[in-house]
């Protein structure tokens, strides 16, 4: 039986620019191999100006190579662009959606430019709606949208010609916590779904969440490969939580000044410390089950944060009868 051909192939894959004035020539992507299966999340992790983005561009057939072999959906990016971009979902960092348009429209407008018939448009977009859980905003123009509901639309809009690889550069770049953790959910539904993903991030617990296999690159080579639970453990050392509750003093003196307090018990309010913290330390080996371990015990760190609270205000009270 043949095995079936990678979606992705890079072999040796570089891209230098050229020196301009006093710049020196330029390797941003220097000699990296990898391959991308059908229905695989992939990942590149690294810091800014690591090569990541510029991968992507070239994947996508929007940069051209400058050394090394490129196959894409088995095609060469430099000959046969076109074909490809038909066939491929991109979400860039920057959202470039049409402000002036309500959600529904920016997602007819896009489906016009792979030229799809505008009944397959409509039930599309009433389908993707709900996938970015945007029904209640269908009409509502762009502007109004909320950063986490843009970037949902943005992985909607990237989904209106069903690509065969979805391209995702930074996607939770600049959200919020909770607006993050609702747009992995949506990446996470994709992936159950067979969706075959390529995505860029800073974030290693992104990376963990989201990502089948990752390649870390700095400098524009690969420094690292592998499952994020294989580098986790391969390489993270021991990790921390701090919990630090309220400061003491505040508590005591949240209802009153400290000049209502009679002079005797002032110096005992002062010398309370100043707050009051906890360290949770995780072994990298116990994996998934130190942070399950955990939660129970943070829990009740701030369970006892709350009956500190309630037992000062109740001494307040009492001393100052």
């Amino acid at each position: 039986m043949v095995s079936e051909q990678p979606l992705v192939e890079a072999r040796n894959l570089t891209k230098t620019y050229p020196p301009r004035g006093s710049t020196a020539e330029f390797h941003a992507v220097d000699g990296i191999d990898f391959a991308l299966e059908r229905g695989e999340s992939f990942g590149l992790l690294g810091p800014n100006g690591a090569g990541k983005s510029t991968t992507m561009r070239m994947i996508a057939a929007t940069s051209p190579i400058s050394g090394g072999s490129l196959r894409v959906l088995g095609m060469d990016p430099m000959t046969q662009g076109p074909q490809i971009r038909a066939r491929l979902g991109v979400v860039t960092q920057d959202d470039h959606l049409d402000n002036e348009l309500t959600v529904r429209e920016n997602l007819h407008i896009y489906g016009r430019y792979f030229g799809l018939p505008r009944a397959v448009i409509r039930e599309r977009a009433t389908r993707l709606l709900d996938f970015a859980q945007l029904q209640e905003k269908a009409g509502d123009q762009v502007e109004t949208l909320s950063g986490g509901m843009r970037r949902r639309l943005t992985i909607a809009r990237s989904l209106i010609n069903e690509p065969d690889i979805l391209l995702l550069d930074e996607p939770t770049t600049g959200l919020d916590p909770q607006a993050r953790h609702i747009l992995w959910d949506r990446l996470f539904q994709l992936k159950q779904e067979g969706v075959t993903l390529i995505l860029t991030t800073h974030y290693m617990d992104e990376a963990e969440q989201l990502c089948d296999r990752l390649i870390v690159v700095d400098h524009g080579r690969i420094v690292a490969q592998g499952s994020p639970r294989e580098l986790i453990d391969r390489y993270a050392t021991f990790q921390y939580i701090q919990l630090v509750m309220l400061p003491m003093y505040l508590f005591a003196t949240t209802f009153y000044p400290l000049s209502v307090y009679p002079e005797a018990v002032r110096p005992v309010i002062q010398a309370l410390p100043l707050y009051h913290s906890i360290e949770l330390v995780r072994e990298p080996a116990l994996g998934r089950l130190g942070w399950d371990l955990l939660i129970p015990v943070a829990y009740l760190v701030a369970f006892g944060s709350v009956a500190m609270y309630v037992a000062t205000r109740r001494m307040t009270r009492a001393m100052l009868r």
